[in-house]
């Protein structure tokens, strides 16, 4: 099953909201970030659709393995992967619920390098969002919208100006696409073949792509 990663943020009009919450007068407070995290039945601003059974099944899903656990960690931007990495997460999702065709959710801000720039950035006027990272196949339609099927969620990640992501957003690694190996993970495949056949000789090439093709095709 071969997947394409898909960064979206919905186009509601709703604005986040940042809350600093302080227990007392020593303790070091806690600000957490709540709005529009994901749309379904509506085409967003990439030309995509997400339908709501879709949407619905894959965020109890997130919400039963990574939310819950306190492991829906995000990263500042939008990265060029399929994972999340520890050392740029700047937030944890800690609720995600439904409201009509708009998922909102909540994040607490994390005290990590990254987590402080977000937290500056805010304090300092900075209007920042959230903007979902998932994996999924495209389905074109006449219409010239890509009904998105198999939605896999990977992360929630903060990004500035949720409101006009064109800038950054539209075509994000709609190159680079994934399967899911034998071991439960996705694998990267366009990348890895494209680094492996870089500076080949020529005259290895037909040998070299016999092999690779038989290798991509063993992992459908």
């Amino acid at each position: 099953m071969s997947l394409r990663l898909l960064v979206e943020t919905p186009a509601s009009e709703e604005q986040f909201e940042y809350i600093e919450e302080q227990k007392n007068l020593k303790g070091q407070s806690v600000m957490k970030i709540r709005g529009p995290y994901m749309a379904c039945e509506e085409v967003n601003k990439n030309k995509r659709i997400y339908t709501e059974s879709d949407m619905a099944r894959e965020v109890d899903r997130y919400v039963q393995e990574m939310v819950i656990p306190k492991r829906a960690l995000g990263e500042l931007n939008h990265p060029a992967s399929a994972e999340v990495d520890l050392e740029r997460a700047c937030h944890m999702v800690t609720s995600l619920r439904k409201d009509g065709n708009i998922i909102i959710g909540e994040s607490i801000v994390l005290s990590t390098p990254v987590g402080q720039i977000v937290r500056s950035l805010i304090n300092d006027g900075v209007k920042v969002g959230m903007s979902s990272r998932a994996l999924g196949q495209l389905e074109e339609q006449s219409d010239g919208i890509n009904r998105v099927n198999e939605m896999r969620l990977i992360a929630v990640d903060c990004v500035a100006d949720p409101s006009c992501p064109k800038a950054f957003v539209n075509g994000i690694l709609e190159s680079k696409q994934y399967v899911l190996g034998m071991d439960g993970k996705f694998e990267e495949v366009y990348e890895s073949f494209e680094k492996s056949i870089r500076g080949l000789p020529k005259h290895d090439v037909a040998s070299f792509l016999r092999e690779q093709i038989l290798t991509f095709l063993s992992k459908l």
